[in-house]
C-alpha cells in the first residue's frame, strides 16, 4: 500500500492563509520518484490586509516544492505567491487561464496595499512587481476538464467550483485513489456563473467551511433585499455604500442591479464603481463569458443585454474621479473595495459619510474577525479610521446571500453526494473560524457517518493509497 503525507501548513487554523502540502516520498528499493504538490500559498487577512505572520518563513524549503496548484485568485488563497517565489520555488505553478489572468491584476493590486501598510510599519515590502513578474513566468494553464501528469505517477484533473471565474475544485490522482481539494466552494445558483459540479469518486477530501455553521438567504430573497436597499437610498436620498471585493461580488452585484433597473422596479439613480481592479476585472469576466457564464446570462447577452451596465453608472478609475463622487448629490450608490474594508478606496468612502445618518452601509460578504468590515457588522459605534475615530451613524444592513460561498446546508449536501458515490474515507474540513468548521464537522458525522476532522494548522497525516 502506497502512502501520501498530508500536512496543513495553513488554512486550518483560520478562514484566509490556504497553504497545503501533499508529498510522496521516493522509494529508495525501486528508484520511484518523491514529490512535493502545495495547493494554494495564500495570504493570512485579520485587521490588516497583510498580517505580519505572511512574513514569517515558510516551514518547508520552497526550493524543493515540484507543483504549487492554485484553486482560484483571491489573495488569500495566491497572496504569499511571490513570497513563495521569491524564497527559492522554481517548479511549475498551475491552475486555469482564468485564475492566472486574473491573478496578475489581483497580485498587481495587492502591491499597492503591502506597500503602504510596510510603510506605515517601517518595513520592507512582503514582495515586489519583480517577485510578482517572475511568479507569472512560471505559472502554466490547465483547463476545466483536463487531465495532466504532474510527476511520480500522481495527475491533477480540474472541475468548476462555481465561486469566482476560473474557481477550481482540484482531484489529484496516484494508484488508483483520488485526494479533492474544494478550495473555496460556490453559492450556487450564481447570478453570473455555472452551478459547482459535483465529486464522485474521491477517497479523501479537503473541504471549506466559511459558512459551516449557517445559511444563506434564497436568491429571490437577496435580490429583493437589494433592491429594497436601493428603495430606501432613493425615498430617504441618502447614500448606499456596498464595500465589495472587486472580483466576482461587484460583478454579481452589478448584473442583480441591472435585472432591477432594466425591470423598472425601481427608479435608476448614480452609481460608482469605484475601483480600478473591478474595472479591469469585469473586462476579464466579458472576455470568458460564453465559456463560464450560466445559461440564463448568456441567453440574456445572446438576447443583446449587456449584463454590466446600465443608464447612469458610472466606472470612476482615476483618483480624481473618486473625489468626485462626494460632488454628486444623494440619492447615489458607491461600489468599491475592498470587501472587508481593509485598504482600497471604500475606506475614503467610510470616513466621509459614516458618521451622516442619510448613509446606509450595506455588507454583501464576510468579515474577517479584526477587520474594520466586521467592526461595523459588529455593531461599533465608533471606528477609527486613517487614525481619526468616525462616530457611527449609518444604518448597517447585510446581505449573506451574495457571498460566493456555499453555506452550511449546501456544504453538507456537496459532501453527502461525494460520500454516497465514493465512500470517502476522511473528509478534512478546514478554511473557516473554529466554530464554523467544528459545527460542520459535526454535521457531516451526525447526518452523513462520514470520518470528518477538523485538523489542527502544522499538523500532517499519513494517506494510504
Amino acid at each position: 500500500m502506497a502512502k501520501l503525507n498530508l500536512t496543513f501548513y495553513g488554512g486550518a487554523d483560520g478562514v484566509t492563509g490556504a497553504n497545503f502540502m501533499l508529498e510522496k516520498k521516493p522509494f529508495v528499493d525501486d528508484g520511484a520518484l518523491g514529490v512535493k504538490i502545495l495547493v494554494d500559498c495564500g495570504m493570512i487577512q485579520g485587521s490588516k490586509f497583510a498580517e505580519n505572520l505572511n512574513r514569517s518563513e515558510f516551514k518547508y524549503d520552497p526550493s524543493f516544492v515540484d507543483f504549487l496548484l492554485v484553486t482560484h485568485s483571491h489573495i488569500d488563497h495566491i497572496g504569499r505567491i511571490p513570497k513563495l517565489v521569491r524564497d527559492g520555488f522554481k517548479g511549475t505553478i498551475l491552475s486555469t487561464p482564468e485564475t492566472k489572468e486574473l491573478s496578475r491584476l489581483m497580485l498587481e493590486d495587492s502591491l499597492k496595499i503591502l506597500e503602504e501598510e510596510a510603510r506605515q510599519d517601517g518595513l520592507l515590502p512582503l514582495y515586489e512587481k519583480e517577485d510578482v513578474e517572475k511568479s507569472l513566468s512560471l505559472w502554466d494553464t490547465l483547463p476545466y476538464h483536463a487531465s495532466r501528469e504532474l510527476k511520480g505517477g500522481l495527475a491533477v484533473y480540474f472541475k468548476d467550483a462555481g465561486h469566482i471565474l476560473g474557481s477550481s475544485i482540484i482531484e489529484i490522482a496516484y494508484n488508483g485513489k483520488k485526494i479533492v481539494f474544494t478550495g473555496d466552494l460556490g453559492n450556487s445558483p450564481s447570478p453570473l456563473l455555472k452551478d459547482t459540479e459535483d465529486v464522485a469518486d474521491a477517497d479523501y477530501m479537503v473541504m471549506e467551511s466559511v459558512y459551516g455553521d449557517r445559511n444563506h438567504e434564497s436568491r429571490e430573497e437577496r435580490k429583493g433585499k437589494l433592491k429594497d436597499s436601493i428603495k430606501k437610498t432613493l425615498e430617504k436620498k441618502a447614500t448606499l455604500i456596498i464595500p465589495a471585493f472587486s472580483l466576482e461580488r461587484t460583478q454579481a452585484i452589478l448584473h442583480e442591479m441591472n435585472d432591477i433597473f432594466e425591470n423598472g422596479d425601481v427608479a435608476n439613480l448614480p452609481v460608482f464603481i469605484d475601483s480600478p481592479l473591478a474595472s479591469k476585472v469585469t473586462e476579464v469576466y466579458k472576455k470568458y463569458a460564453n465559456d463560464d457564464f450560466n445559461d440564463i446570462v448568456k441567453a440574456e447577452m445572446a438576447a443583446g443585454d449587456d449584463v454590466f451596465d446600465f443608464p447612469r453608472l458610472k466606472f470612476t478609475v482615476r483618483a480624481e474621479e473618486s473625489m468626485k463622487i462626494r460632488n454628486t448629490p444623494s440619492p447615489k450608490i458607491i461600489i468599491a473595495g475592498s470587501g472587508m474594508s481593509h485598504g482600497g478606496r471604500i475606506v475614503q468612502h467610510e470616513k466621509n459619510y459614516l458618521s451622516d445618518p442619510h448613509t446606509i452601509l450595506l455588507l454583501v460578504g464576510y468579515q474577517a474577525v479584526g477587520s474594520l468590515g466586521r467592526q461595523l457588522e459588529d455593531g461599533a459605534k465608533k471606528v477609527n479610521i486613517f487614525g481619526e475615530n468616525i462616530a457611527v451613524r449609518a444604518r448597517i444592513e447585510k446581505i449573506n446571500g451574495y457571498s460566493s460561498h456555499k453555506d452550511s446546508d449546501n456544504l453538507v449536501n456537496f459532501a453527502g453526494s461525494a460520500a454516497a458515490a465514493s465512500k470517502i474515507k476522511k473528509i478534512f474540513v478546514v478554511m473557516g473560524e473554529l466554530k464554523s468548521s467544528l459545527f460542520l464537522v459535526q454535521r457531516l458525522r451526525d447526518e452523513l457517518g462520514a470520518d470528518a476532522v477538523h485538523p489542527k494548522g502544522g499538523s500532517s497525516i499519513e494517506l494510504e493509497f
